[in-house]
């Protein structure tokens, strides 16, 4: 399609993809990833991302970010970079926006929590889940379940897999294993989400008050560009600083990024997506940089995520999610009817049951997963 023609050479191309589960007439007026791009945009799972946790519940400010603006920062940062080494953006883009979709509410809390009440059933991967939202839970159309979308958007959705879950999905999991590679647009988005989320959860760590710039001083990237920006706005205090600060660290880790993963490219020079698989990973930061984000990893770890101000929330969250879960599970009756075993599905499957329940509860809002626990648990909300 002439929308692709800048691609580069090892760059995923919709007439080159492994294509769709339920063959469609190809579109009209777009590529088939800009149709996968659309039918996630428009599919009920993206919609409920703005009601679920990224680090701060949803209801403790409104100007925090949400599972739904972090996905489209990284949309965003992830087709900057597409951009420059000449990669897909569609699938990019694409990718972006739904690799968030399985998780649960409360962030990694509740995963955690979900997959402890899966145990016995298989467990719970968000990154699963996600697939299996795009694969099954979403019903828009009437030949098929899911969003039905290409292989390629399907495989960078899904960039973690245990090897047991790999060997059940066919050839979507051979990858994981054959320690083959996904596309350069699948390792792309994986960074873009790391950078995202890195740089932004300083942003809500500070407006939090969890967080002080004191802490951050020393982490060696945050210092840095804040001494580079006192130095141009001489007395810039407050918001401003921070904004222009976190600017300065994306913009570098952004071309960083570029640099070393075009030297790369350059050096390997993989002539198809075939050649990509088959090489070691290509989408990568420099080695100082890469322990730069590290040591912000840690440093965000250690002072927001553990928290104990997070660490109160997420306690809440997990007694949350497994009281849902048990109590659905102990009582089926309690469900809505879609998330019940019918006896054409083999009712009296507990293990089968419990994956409907833990669709049903995957699925939920932070505050709608709070008011179905007070519907069931408090005597008060009838």
């Amino acid at each position: 399609m002439t929308l692709e023609l800048h691609l580069a050479p090892y760059a995923a191309r919709a007439g080159a993809s492994r294509g769709r589960h339920y063959p469609e007439a190809a579109p009209l007026s777009r590529t088939e990833f800009q149709r996968d791009r659309d039918r996630i945009i428009h599919s009920t799972a993206f919609r409920r991302l703005e009601y679920k946790t990224q680090v701060f519940v949803n209801h403790e400010g409104d100007l925090f970010r949400t599972r739904l603006t972090h996905s489209l920062e990284v949309a965003q940062i992830g087709r900057s970079i597409a951009r420059n080494l000449h990669l897909n953006e569609d699938l990019v883009e694409a990718i972006a926006l739904a690799h968030d979709l399985g998780h649960t509410p409360f962030g990694h809390a509740g995963q955690d929590a979900l997959n402890a009440c899966m145990q016995a059933y298989g467990g719970f991967e968000h990154n699963l889940q996600s697939l299996r939202a795009v694969d099954r839970l979403e019903q828009h159309y009437g030949a098929f379940d899911g969003l039905n979308l290409m292989f390629e958007t399907r495989e960078g959705i899904l960039k973690h897999c245990s090897l047991a879950n790999a060997r059940e999905l066919g050839e979507l999991g051979q990858r994981f294993l054959e320690g083959r590679q996904p596309t350069l647009e699948a390792q792309l988005a994986n960074l873009a989400d790391e950078i995202a989320y890195n740089n932004h959860d300083i942003d809500d760590g500070l407006r939090s008050g969890l967080i002080t710039t004191a802490q951050l001083e020393e982490v060696d990237l945050y210092a840095r560009h804040r001494r580079q920006v006192e130095q141009v706005f001489p007395g810039i205090k407050g918001r401003r600083a921070i904004y222009e600060t976190l600017r300065r660290m994306i913009d570098v880790l952004v071309l960083d990024l570029i640099d070393t993963s075009g030297r790369l490219i350059a050096e390997r020079a993989p002539a198809n997506v075939e050649q990509v698989r088959s090489s070691a990973p290509m989408i990568r930061f420099s080695d100082t940089m890469r322990h730069e984000a590290t040591q912000l990893k840690r440093f965000l770890y250690d002072n927001l995520y553990r928290h104990y101000l997070v660490n109160r929330m997420t306690s809440k969250a997990r007694r949350i999610i497994a009281e849902l879960f048990q109590a659905f599970l102990n009582e089926p009756a309690l469900l809505p009817p879609d998330y019940q075993q019918a006896p054409a599905d083999g009712a009296g499957d507990t293990a089968a049951q419990a994956r409907k329940i833990a669709d049903y509860i995957a699925g939920m809002t932070d505050r709608y997963a709070m008011r179905e626990h007070r519907r069931l648990f408090a005597i008060d909300d009838l």
